[in-house]
């Protein structure tokens, strides 16, 4: 089951879930992708200097240069094989290449029978709490019993606004006082989310430590505990990654990746950047699986990632 229910939206919900989207990436498409919409119209020449001013519009996206040559070179061949002559015939053809290097993505989180644990990392600053709080409130709505452990001990406003949000939301938070042992949160929130006959339990965790190898060591060792005490247990990692970070976003997500294998990423604040090509240098350099997208403040703007309406949206 995904974490919202796309199947079951009726035709009218399913446009204002889109309209949502549209309106989320106007930052965006009024931006780079603003700029690409110009050079494919017209009807240029495809040469070599229409395929440079496009290599450098991709790059200014935040497409990065790795993926960006990646496309470049797909397009080329696509130009040649089919025969394409100018701009105008070439706009679809982009459209498809841009779909192409996102269509493996699965979007949304699923849930199985009896326990699942969602340990959600991303730096301080990333969206991660809010978006935490989203995804209880939309598991909550679908009637399931979430418990949320705070296991961000190191900042005592961590604690906090897990406390603000769940008190909001009426779920239960497991929590300790700052300074706590985080691996024993956890442990913690699993006894206690058996106990209750918990359906999700999401794990926040700490986003800066004194140095960068004390985060990444910390976040190991609440992974082993979770791995290790709730062996049954359905369990993800999701990497929440601030869009307006760029290039920057990439760096990270390896770093993250590196230390504890993640399994999904929430892109989120697409609606504050004018590039928003990072969605495709995370999928392309990391292969790593966009689960969330969020588009805006509302509950509703974390959406379920879906390659073609993301696309769509960027041209429509």
């Amino acid at each position: 089951m995904s974490i919202f229910k796309n199947v079951d939206n009726s035709e009218d919900e399913d446009k204002g879930m889109f309209q949502k989207l549209k309106d989320g990436l106007s930052k965006t498409k009024k931006g780079i992708f603003g700029k690409l919409n110009d050079l494919f119209t017209g009807g240029k020449e495809l040469d070599e200097e229409f395929f440079t001013e496009l290599e450098e519009l991709l790059i200014q996206a935040d497409i990065g240069v790795h993926t960006t040559m990646k496309m470049i070179e797909d397009l080329k061949v696509k130009v040649e094989k089919e025969d394409i002559e100018d701009t105008e015939e070439f706009y679809n053809v982009f459209k498809d290449e841009l779909s192409d290097f996102l269509q493996d993505e699965k979007g949304g989180l699923t849930l199985k029978d009896d326990l699942n644990i969602i340990m959600v990392v991303g730096v301080n600053g990333s969206g991660k709490t809010t978006t935490i709080a989203k995804i209880a409130s939309k598991f909550k709505k679908q009637g399931k019993d979430v418990m949320i452990a705070a296991c961000d001990t190191f900042r005592a406003a961590a604690i906090d606004q897990l406390e603000v949000w769940t008190n909001q939301l009426g779920v239960r938070l497991v929590a300790q006082k700052e300074g706590s042992d985080a691996a024993a949160v956890a442990y913690d929130a699993i006894q206690s989310a058996r106990s209750k006959e918990a359906d999700v339990l999401i794990v926040d965790t700490a986003g800066r430590l004194h140095t960068q190898k004390n985060l990444m060591e910390e976040l190991k060792k609440v992974k082993r505990v979770i791995y290790k005490e709730a062996e049954e247990a359905h369990k993800q990692i999701l990497l929440v990654l601030d869009a307006t970070n760029g290039q920057n976003a990439i760096s990270q997500a390896k770093l993250f990746h590196e230390a504890v294998n993640i399994d999904g990423i929430a892109l989120t604040k697409l609606d504050g950047t004018a590039k928003g090509g990072v969605v495709v240098a995370v999928k392309d350099e990391l292969g790593i699986p966009i689960k969330l997208i969020g588009v805006g403040e509302k509950e509703d703007d974390l959406q379920v990632f879906n390659p073609e309406k993301f696309v769509d949206a960027l041209f429509s």
